[in-house]
């Protein structure tokens, strides 16, 4: 389990130079056991990439350096691509490295907020059948098909492979997660155990929720008949019983085209309970209708769309996959004041969630709260951030920081000028999501 102690341990590598190519940028994420980073690659023109480093004595260096480069040479358009690997020495400590591409997002970063349509539930799952089929005639298994190995880089979906291995060998984990096939924890893995994960994965993309329960899983009741038929065969405890991918990619065909063209109103998530805000927070197509978003990401999630007319909205739908929009996170602040004193007052512009992971949120136990105080100009710009509470963790607190100093305001008025202000934002990190309440200090119009 991540927690914020593991995270600012890996963070103090930041900086860092790599075998003097690859600058250590951003900590992005990690365990006990790996941590990733951004980097950049190429010439002239650098491209952002990400590089994970791994102890080297962890287990064979050499061995794990051979199977990153033998699934070096794979190459399907849904996987993500490895440019390089090697050995490198931070402090005192040997690593192995490898360098990748870098995802915008991940599924598991969307979940918290909202479930994939069935439109889009149906394109992510036929891209992810499709690499697994890919994988499955190499003679590999995927191993690790979860939501956090789902992502997006650019306009397509890409599933991570530095993990794949080849079929039949045993997995060395100290522990088992609900996307765990049950004979892995005995046996080794097999084509049959990426269908388990396949199933949860779906499951939980559609309802927000694992399938649950140990002799027998229950689907929640939310998850569409047709996919819960389909995650019902994936999940079935004998794992010579269980569905083909061949099998799903038919049942998804079928699916689709029992479905027919899928309606405006199937890509629209919550028109109606839109924020008065117009910013909508957009990530880039996958494949050809599918979209994920990345609520808790920071600024470069955020798109200006105008939001569309009622009578606007099934043409747009219709003619550009990246006019998808889900409704943003309320940010939820005090109501609009009428000034008895000639005081305008301001109001949230443009908010930045912190990008927290699903590892970190699952170390909280009711809510992480900090308390942010901004100095605001007469811009609506952030000039001044300081902590009015920092919370019990570190780790939380510098999010909040973090996001804090990206936010926008329309400024408040005084004899119809423009001033600046001083806002507080409460920020209540939970296990599923992260509420943002902000407050105009000053000038006050009471």
């Amino acid at each position: 389990m991540q927690t914020g102690e593991m995270i600012e341990t890996w963070k103090r590598w930041e900086g860092q130079l790599i075998n003097g190519q690859f600058l250590l940028g951003e900590y992005l994420g990690g365990s006990g056991q790996s941590a990733v980073f951004v980097t950049e690659v190429g010439g002239a023109e650098r491209n952002k990439a990400a590089i994970k480093l791994v102890p080297a004595d962890l287990e064979n260096a050499e061995s794990r350096l051979a199977r990153w480069r033998r699934l070096a040479k794979l190459s399907h358009p849904h996987l993500l691509r490895m440019f390089g690997m090697g050995r490198c020495e931070l402090g005192n400590t040997e690593f192995v490295y490898l360098v990748m591409e870098h995802a915008d997002e991940n599924l598991s970063q969307i979940l918290p907020h909202r479930a994939l349509t069935q439109a889009e539930a149906q394109e992510l799952l036929q891209s992810v059948v499709d690499v697994l089929i890919y994988l499955h005639k190499q003679g590999l298994v995927h191993g690790h098909v979860k939501p956090a190995n789902i992502m997006a880089v650019k306009e397509q979906l890409k599933i991570s492979c530095d993990g794949v291995v080849a079929a039949g060998e045993r997995r060395v984990s100290a522990h088992t997660t609900v996307y765990d096939a049950p004979e892995i924890s005995i046996g080794s893995l097999s084509p049959a155990s990426d269908v388990w994960s396949l199933g949860v994965t779906m499951v939980e993309a559609l309802s927000q929720r694992a399938p649950v329960g140990r002799e027998k899983l229950f689907l929640p009741n939310t998850v569409p008949p047709h996919f819960a038929d389909i995650a019902r065969h994936c999940l079935v405890r004998d794992p010579q019983s269980r569905w083909t991918l061949q099998v799903i990619a038919a049942q998804l065909q079928s699916s689709r085209e029992t479905r027919g063209a899928t309606t405006a109103d199937e890509f629209v998530a919550g028109d109606a309970q839109t924020s008065k805000s117009s910013r909508r927070y957009v990530l880039p197509v996958i494949a050809v209708v599918v979209l994920l978003v990345g609520m808790l990401a920071g600024p470069r999630l955020l798109r200006k769309q105008p939001r569309p007319q009622p009578s606007q909205a099934a043409s747009e739908s219709n003619s550009s996959a990246n006019n998808i929009q889900p409704s943003p996170p309320p940010v939820k602040s005090e109501p609009e004041r009428t000034s008895s004193n000639g005081i305008v007052p301001g109001s949230v512009l443009h908010q930045v969630l912190p990008a927290v992971s699903q590892s970190a949120r699952n170390t909280i136990e009711g809510k992480v709260r900090v308390r942010v105080k901004l100095a605001v100009d007469q811009s609506g710009n952030v000039t001044e951030a300081s902590f009015l509470s920092p919370g019990p963790s570190k780790y939380f607190a510098r999010l909040a920081m973090e996001a804090s100093r990206d936010w926008k305001f329309t400024p408040p008025q005084i004899d119809s000028q423009p001033v600046s202000s001083e806002w507080v934002l409460k920020f209540a990190f939970g296990p599923t999501a992260t509420e943002v309440y902000p407050t105009q200090q000053s000038p006050s119009s009471q």
